[in-house]
């Protein structure tokens, strides 16, 4: 066992670890590095080295040998690589290499026609599951990283709800093994796609894996980081007799205008303000009242009687 380390030659993890060559396609680093450091050809394919490295020692190494310093931009970067490979190439190729070697005779009437269905059913759970991080999950911290705080969201609620995906490929591995006879003709077809399902099988494994023990304690690190830093601009933030937030003149405005339903052209019209302007008071007025929605807004209106002229 090797614990990787920046001055590792590429080639000698390469050649020791055929797992680790998606992992080089993921992060974008092509082959005929020679005899270069870890360091030397990932700075010259522009990837970050220590996120490289966390997930090159996840794959090879047992847990307790697990770099885990990464910048989270890069590891989403790889992780969206890893969907595109998936659902690109990994499993419209297992599907054509078993329609190659399960089906025989009428198709309609055949076990092969249940298998391919199965199988095209654990496709749709994969891409729902796959665009669901896309969408969801990865826009979710990738606001963050531009300083932003979503409402609503955080990545224990991912977390939570994160699951493997291939238990169905599982079953349809077992069907195959157990209970297909292929004809002779066909044999190592039928190996040879077995032996496909088996890789993306440990592959799909292994993704899930980094992001259950990369990916998601790199993201409540950087929530934590936020939501100190903004304990620390709310206790900065000066207060009145009652404890409460002073807000300015111009921010009661907007606070206003914002519980009446006006968008921020519209406020920026009435006070005579950039809507850029209007948008910064906006964003300050959130973090002072730690409130992140107009409708939280327009109740905080009411409460503290701030209404429009």
């Amino acid at each position: 066992m090797n614990i990787f380390t920046p001055h590792s030659r590429m080639r000698d993890l390469v050649a020791d670890n055929s797992m680790l060559l998606p992992v080089l396609s993921r992060f974008g680093i092509a082959l005929g590095f020679g005899d270069n450091t870890v360091e030397a050809v990932c700075r010259q394919s522009g990837v970050d080295v220590d996120t490289f490295l966390a997930v090159a020692n996840f794959v090879v190494n047992p847990p307790g040998n697990r770099r885990t310093e990464v910048n989270l931009q890069s590891l989403i970067d790889y992780l969206k690589s890893a969907h595109h490979y998936f659902l690109s190439y990994v499993i419209p190729n297992i599907r054509r290499r078993m329609i190659e070697a399960v089906t025989s005779g009428n198709l309609a009437n055949d076990l092969s026609l249940h298998i391919l269905c199965f199988y095209d059913e654990w496709v749709e759970d994969v891409r729902k599951h796959l665009g669901m991080e896309e969408s969801q999950v990865f826009g979710y911290v990738e606001r963050l990283l531009a300083g932003e705080r979503p409402a609503g969201y955080t990545i224990a609620d991912f977390n939570a709800q994160h699951h493997p995906i291939t238990h169905k490929l599982k079953e349809i591995k077992e069907l195959l093994i157990c209970h297909f006879t292929a004809d002779t003709a066909r044999v190592d077809l039928l190996n040879s796609l077995l032996f496909d399902i088996i890789t993306c099988e440990g592959d799909l494994t292994t993704h899930c894996l980094v992001e259950d023990d990369l990916f998601v304690p790199a993201v409540e690190k950087l929530e934590q980081q936020l939501e100190a830093q903004h304990s620390k601009e709310v206790s900065d933030y000066a207060l009145d007799e009652h404890g409460d937030v002073i807000l300015t003149p111009r921010e009661r405005d907007i606070i206003a205008a914002i519980a009446s339903g006006k968008s921020n052209k519209e406020i920026a019209d009435k006070l005579c303000l950039s809507v850029h302007t209007v948008a910064t008071h906006r964003r300050n007025i959130c973090a002072k009242l730690n409130l992140h929605s107009a409708s939280a807004i327009a109740v905080f209106a009411v409460i503290h009687g701030i209404t429009g002229q």
